[in-house]
This record gives C-alpha cells, sequence and structure tokens, in this order.
C-alpha cells in the first residue's frame, strides 16, 4: 500500500479514537463493535481503500475533509448557507444532517 499523506492519517486517528470512545456508527445508526471493521471505516473515510479507485479515493477523502470543516461551525451559520442555496427540509434537520446535506448539493 502507498504511503498515507497527512490528511489521510489524520482522518484514521479520528475515526479510530470514535471507535475507541464507543461514539463511531455504521451508515445505519449502528454502533461499531469489531475493530476491525472501525478499520475497514477509517480507511474508507481517508480515501486509502485498496478496495476502491484512486479517484473515488480522492473523492472520499475530500468529502470527509468537508463535513469535518463544517462541524466547526454553528447549526444557525449551517442552517443560513442552507437557506441561501435552497436546500428542502432543512427546518427539520439536526447540525449533522445540515452538514452533510450542504456537502452534497
Amino acid at each position: 500500500m502507498a504511503k498515507e499523506s497527512k490528511a489521510q492519517r489524520e482522518t484514521v486517528a479520528r475515526v479510530m479514537e470514535e471507535w475507541k470512545a464507543g461514539r463511531l456508527e455504521t451508515s445505519r445508526g449502528t454502533p461499531v463493535e469489531s475493530q476491525r471493521q472501525a478499520v475497514a471505516i477509517a480507511l474508507h473515510e481517508a480515501g486509502a481503500s485498496r478496495d476502491e479507485t484512486p479517484a473515488r479515493n480522492r473523492a472520499n477523502l475530500r468529502r470527509t475533509k468537508a463535513v469535518e470543516a463544517k462541524a466547526g461551525e454553528t447549526r444557525d451559520a449551517l442552517y443560513a448557507e442552507a437557506t441561501r442555496r435552497g436546500i428542502a427540509g432543512r427546518s427539520r434537520m439536526t447540525k449533522a444532517e445540515l452538514a452533510r446535506a450542504l456537502v452534497k448539493g
């Protein structure tokens, strides 16, 4: 496997810390209990998976970094940006959902 970039190492470290603290969840919302599954999620988010194309890996890392950047903003700031972009359903969204919606669209 190629050497990981600094951004990839930071993402892997963050995901593994979430797993150790018991906050890591699958896309379906169930808690991750297996260390092996946590590592797979970390590599996927970091764009370091050997099972995906280089372009897909770059997209995964870009998406993860965008979500991490949005996490520092307040919900009100995210809501204002969603209003400006005309994202539907924004009034019922949580901060995390707003951040994901802004990254997607």
